[in-house]
């Protein structure tokens, strides 16, 4: 029986310009010419980059093979121009070639040709197999939903024997077929009216860039008082690397018009740092959004996740607040039905970002993990939520989970209508503490329509059009009730 392999010969070939079809010499310009990078990454999966080039022009028509750009680059969004003499070049045409030298895009531009077959024996001898190739290995498909999706297959190959289908073995080939490149590349013809070197920059957006941000909160003691560290994730699969590059991270939603789609059917760290060290991002406003500039330069290679330290702050003062909001509160299940309702009681830590408290900077939208350390000094995990973006002076909710030893039962007492569009009620919400210290509790309630409280046991606390709050002392190892009575006209 034969064993089978299939593998790829490649034949370089030079490619004249798209551009010319005379072939004029190109002038080469690769990522060893670029004299600065500069990469503003977006956390909306793409990024902008800036890219200087030395390219040396004669005076007239050019034709440039500028390489080395992202797999993933937007081409509608190249920007050329020349820093060393603004507005002496001019752009006059420009091509994108992004058929590679991979296996499958070589066999799917042979399709329609004969192609030679190198089959190897188990003994080490060989034959070879020449045939038409009927099929492309590689073919885009829509599913129902509209949505591409690539299906991978063997190829099948017509000789004078018969079909064959999935042969494996060795391809032969004397040449290339045209118009494949060894990577992407952009081709411009340029007409330059001064001649020389020029220092050129070119920008161009891609995707495949994106970054995230992640927070780690050390609580004290008795969560008066959080370390919190922010670090920085980057991703990069953009298909291109980016050496020794300036880095600025624009934090905020820009809006940017989405493709139409045709459809066919309807790191944490295991420490935080004892003392705050200066930040290596600065921040600052930009537009409507916020930008954190890298001071100095790093290196964001192709297929990898960098982290890096966005800033630093020791000593936050938190607030731990405990909070009874059962999920039968809201007053459109409310009625004759009893309308009871119990719930853990949720425990939350309130930082205000403001610059007395070590913050008052914008702080990026993200993953915050708190964390606690237990009487052997062990840092333990107790917790984690997202946040949004935040501005300075705003206030963030940690929910890091529920209370063990504190619990909380809610219950409709009475329910009446006096007329069509009116309801009165009494509850009774039970809040009880198995703790060994006195805590405060603050229970949350809905409303809806025209509403007032008729009569309460604990004072309240309206805080918005359809919700007002009772916050009360439970003593340890006891249970404080609140009995209230509401009216709700419509």
């Amino acid at each position: 029986m034969k064993k089978l392999i299939f593998s790829t010969m490649l034949v370089m070939a030079v490619l004249p310009c798209a551009s010319d079809p005379a072939g004029a010499q190109e002038k080469q310009v690769s990522g060893k010419n670029s004299k600065n990078i500069a990469l503003t990454i977006y956390n909306q999966n793409f990024g902008l980059v800036k890219d200087v080039r030395e390219i040396e022009l004669d005076k007239g028509i050019n034709f440039v093979r500028f390489s080395d750009v992202a797999a993933a680059i937007d081409p509608t969004t190249v920007n050329f121009m020349s820093l060393t003499a603004p507005n002496t070049v001019v752009v006059r045409e420009q091509n994108y070639q992004y058929d590679v030298m991979d296996r499958d895009t070589i066999l799917n531009k042979l399709v329609g040709e004969t192609i030679t077959l190198k089959r190897y024996a188990d003994n080490g001898s060989s034959t070879e197999t020449t045939g038409e190739l009927l099929n492309p290995p590689i073919v885009t498909i829509v599913d129902t939903n509209g949505n591409p999706r690539t299906k991978h297959s063997g190829i099948v190959l017509k000789t004078d024997d018969g079909i064959l289908v999935s042969p494996a073995g060795e391809l032969k080939l004397s040449a290339l077929p045209k118009d494949l490149v060894p990577k992407p590349a952009l081709l411009w013809k340029l007409e330059a009216s001064k001649g020389g070197l020029h220092d050129t920059e070119i920008s161009y957006q891609t995707r495949g860039l994106s970054w995230r941000c992640d927070y780690v909160a050390v609580a004290n003691d008795d969560d008066s008082q959080v370390d919190l560290t922010s670090w920085v994730t980057l991703d990069n699969k953009s298909g291109s690397s980016y050496k020794n590059a300036s880095l600025k991270l624009l934090a905020g939603d820009v809006h940017r018009v989405q493709p139409q789609v045709h459809r066919r059917m309807s790191l944490m760290k295991s420490a935080v740092a004892e003392a705050a060290m200066d930040n290596q991002f600065s921040e600052k406003s930009f537009a409507e959004y916020h930008l954190y500039s890298l001071a100095g330069r790093t290196n964001v290679n192709n297929n990898e996740t960098k982290q890096m330290s966005l800033f630093n702050a020791n000593g936050v003062p938190t607030r731990k607040l405990y909070l009874f909001e059962p999920q039968g509160a809201h007053p459109v299940i409310y009625g004759g039905d009893g309308g009871d309702a119990g719930k853990k009681i949720n425990v939350k830590l309130e930082i205000e970002n403001v610059k007395k408290n070590n913050l008052g900077m914008a702080l990026p939208k993200g993953k915050v993990r708190v964390y606690k350390r237990d009487s052997d000094g062990a840092l333990q995990f107790v917790g984690e939520d997202l946040i949004d973006h935040t501005p300075r002076d705003e206030k963030i909710r940690l929910y890091i989970g529920d209370a063990f030893d504190l619990v909380g039962e809610r219950k409709q007492m009475s329910y009446t209508r006096p007329n069509q569009r009116t309801t009165r009620a009494t509850y009774q919400i039970s809040l009880r503490n198995h703790k060994d210290e006195d805590v405060e509790i603050t229970a949350v309630e809905h409303a809806s329509g025209d509403w007032k409280i008729k009569s309460s046991s604990h004072k309240y606390k309206k805080t918005s059009s359809s919700k007002f709050e009772f916050t009360v002392n439970v003593p340890k190892r006891g249970e404080t009730v609140i009995d209230y009575e509401i009216e709700m006209r419509y």
